[in-house]
């Protein structure tokens, strides 16, 4: 049976223990590659974030190095100087007074060989940036919150664990991306990665779901263990976790390539990235995170390790039948074997003998 066919088949077809060994080791890599990345290059904080000046200018003939030579003449060599969408060159510095953001302004006019109103200029005071950070870090736990009380009450509080950990999976890896590649991080970018934790969070409660109604069924919950009936779980609504999340990432690829790279909206390269990369591995965490870890806490509880030691204990019985059926099969030769005490006869086969014929009347 092909790989399609197994995931759409809704049958107990993929083997998810093994596959689930496999996952954490791969998640343990990808995390302790994605906090590498976030300690040793750290985030690009965007200006709403940091406070500063930044400008902004159309820069087709120009590079970094030019840039930055430029700036260096009025004191701003030190400046975080970048292109985005393509040929628009962008500078950011700290906080600065009036007569040094003219003069970085005249500077970018002049090294481009445009007017000085055509040089976009955005300044955001250091309080303002400590407030935006502040909202997004109670947005953050706020939103934890509020899932784990309603998993805990919807589901149970062993899967809120489950989700949380897929959730906390998700947005450390897609920090670390933002930080290996130095991607900007906006306020737009903290939007989409709590829209990547409602992502995640909905396969993993749709897997969870699925779990809890399998487990309550007696059909299952006397003859498998909990194991088991996750990776049941997990066949049965696997195509409709993959569909859910491709109709997802379709338009989102579609926004980050044609209305990022081909139209030049830098907002929605910021917006688009997170989300992409947080709906992959959103459904990457959902069956190699979420669910092992629900696993692990449900197989510690008394009913589900009697199920387990239950099971062990049948399959020991059913691997024992095979050698005491060889054993019965060769007492039986045994006792049909030839008894003559002529080494001769031993093995021959005597006909029986003829049947004597009546007398007829």
């Amino acid at each position: 049976m092909s790989v399609l066919k197994q995931m759409a088949s809704y049958e107990d077809d993929i083997d998810f223990r093994r596959l689930w060994r496999i996952g954490m080791v791969i998640s343990l890599v990808l995390v302790l590659l994605a906090g590498g990345a976030l300690v040793l290059r750290g985030l690009n904080l965007g200006i709403d974030f940091e406070g500063g000046t930044a400008w902004e200018v159309e820069a087709p003939d120009t590079s970094v190095g030019d840039a930055r030579d430029a700036l260096g003449t009025v004191g701003a060599a030190n400046a975080k100087i970048q292109f985005v969408g393509g040929d628009v060159l962008r500078v950011q510095a700290e906080p600065t007074g009036g007569d040094e953001v003219r003069e970085v302004t005249e500077a970018l006019a002049e090294l481009t060989g445009t007017e000085v109103r055509d040089v976009s200029v955005s300044t955001v005071g250091p309080t303002w940036g400590d407030e935006i950070s502040s909202s997004a870090q109670r947005a953050l736990v706020f939103f934890f919150l509020i899932v784990a009380a309603y998993m805990a009450v919807r589901l149970e509080w062993k899967m809120a664990v489950g989700a949380l950990v897929a959730v906390v999976h998700d947005i450390v890896f897609t920090v670390g991306v933002y930080a290996l590649f130095q991607l900007e991080v906006t306020p737009a970018t903290v939007i989409a990665f709590l829209t990547i934790m409602g992502y995640s969070l909905y396969d993993t409660v749709v897997v969870c779901d699925k779990a809890q109604d399998n487990a309550a069924r007696p059909a299952l919950a006397q003859r498998r263990t909990y194991t088991d009936i996750m990776s049941l779980s997990m066949n049965q609504v696997l195509m409709r976790s993959l569909n859910a999340t491709i109709t997802s990432l379709l338009p989102v690829l579609s926004m980050l390539f044609i209305g990022s790279f081909l139209l030049g909206a830098v907002t929605l390269q910021e917006f688009a990235v997170a989300l992409a990369v947080g709906l992959m591995i959103g459904a990457y965490s959902s069956i190699f995170v979420a669910a092992p870890v629900v696993v692990w806490l449900k197989e510690r509880e008394p009913q589900w390790r009697a199920m387990r030691e239950r099971v062990a204990a049948q399959e020991g019985r059913r691997g024992d039948a095979p050698a005491a059926a060889t054993a019965t099969v060769a007492a039986g030769r045994a006792s049909s074997a030839p008894t003559s005490a002529n080494p001769e006869l031993s093995g021959r086969i005597i006909p029986p003998r003829p049947r004597k014929k009546g007398k007829r009347r």
